[in-house]
């Protein structure tokens, strides 16, 4: 291609948008306070933070084991970077690419009194192990009677969009598990979150799925305490109270509706956002009292609307709060198509102006 070169220029000026545009994240990250009782802090993103809590865990608890994919040397997030060298490669090591062994594994290995972390590489490839979670995991303590149990065992997978992974990267498989007991599902929104809940699954007496946003890896970045604490699982989180609607989310999404519940604020709505964090079980009692107060629910979530974690919380709220309701629940979601498709990613999003849109509808109702 022959070009003069001042419509070169303008040519790569006009990609190099393109480019950038493409690599804008579709909200704003906004970070948490830490707690001064929990001591100094360090600015850490949410992957350091995974790192962070992992070698407390291994340094506090001599039969703690890391093991998956790659896990050796440092995933590939890097997430475990440097634990083998300093913890030994007897207790993080990498494993055969077969995600139904890697879990079997954890399980066996939980049975027989280790605190097992099992990683799987991507949530999109939890699946060949579903067999092993639903019916393994989650029902030994149950069929033992009490005799055996598994609930040492934490499975951690990145989660959710990341601007590029289009169908087998950017899976959000949460409600497949909604749907089984004797498992606990959690997602966080930031790095302070990510450390206290993955300590508080490691700790958990029940095998416990960790999903970790994977697009917030990098830009979830914020003062984390440095010592170790934990935060309760089935414990909803009101980040900020209002009166008018309830909204609802959970790991990246959190972000999204705390930016409409800014826009709202402009006219003069007044928005009480939740950041559900555990799935399973999930926290009926602080959804329910905050809706009994405001009258209307959205819920919002990166996974299809169809048999998401959104159509279980609405039809729960819809019982509970009847009559306490001005409005329908809506449900602001994915789409029910492959996600997330490359290209159409932006398109794809529940972003903050569907929110909006769809909450000014709920007002006007």
């Amino acid at each position: 291609m022959n070009l003069p070169i001042h419509r070169l220029i303008t040519t790569v000026s006009t990609c190099s948008s393109f480019f950038l545009r493409r690599r804008l994240a579709h909200f704003t990250f906004f970070k948490d306070k830490p707690d001064p009782s929990h001591g100094p802090t360090k600015e850490m993103n949410l992957c350091q933070t995974i790192q962070n809590a992992l070698g407390i865990t291994l340094g506090n608890d001599h039969t703690a084991i890391i093991f998956g994919e790659d896990v050796a040397f440092g995933g590939v997030f890097r997430c475990t970077a440097d634990l083998r060298s300093k913890y030994g490669a007897d207790r993080v090591f990498n494993t055969p690419l077969c995600e139904q062994g890697i879990v079997a594994f954890g399980i066996g290995a939980a049975v027989a009194g280790t605190t097992a972390i099992a990683e799987i590489q991507f949530a999109d490839y939890i699946f060949p192990a579903y067999d092993q979670i639903v019916n393994e995991a989650a029902k030994y303590r149950y069929r033992s009677q009490n005799l055996f149990n598994c609930g040492r065992l934490t499975i951690r997978a990145p989660w959710g969009a990341v601007g590029h992974g289009a169908l087998y990267h950017s899976q959000s498989p949460e409600a497949q598990f909604l749907h089984t007991p004797g498992i606990k599902v959690v997602i966080p929104r930031s790095a302070i979150q990510a450390k206290g809940l993955l300590l508080s699954c490691i700790k958990d007496d029940n095998p416990c799925i960790f999903f970790e946003p994977k697009i917030l890896y990098r830009s979830a970045k914020e003062d984390v305490p440095l010592k170790e604490y934990t935060i309760p699982l089935s414990k909803a989180e009101i980040i900020s109270e209002g009166s008018d609607v309830t909204l609802v989310s959970w790991g990246t999404q959190v972000h999204v509706i705390r930016e409409v519940a800014q826009m709202a604020a402009k006219d003069n709505i007044s928005c009480e956002v939740i950041d559900l964090r555990t799935i399973l079980p999930w926290d009926i009692d602080t959804i329910c009292q905050s809706v009994s107060k405001t009258g209307r629910l959205l819920i919002s979530h990166e996974a299809p609307i169809t048999g998401g974690v959104g159509a279980e919380i609405a039809a729960t709220v819809s019982k509970e709060c009847f009559l306490n309701l001005e409005a329908p629940i809506e449900r602001v979601c994915g789409y029910d198509i492959h996600p997330i498709p490359h290209v159409f990613e932006p398109f794809y999003f529940p972003s903050k102006w569907r929110c909006l849109e769809v909450l000014k509808r709920m007002l006007n109702f």
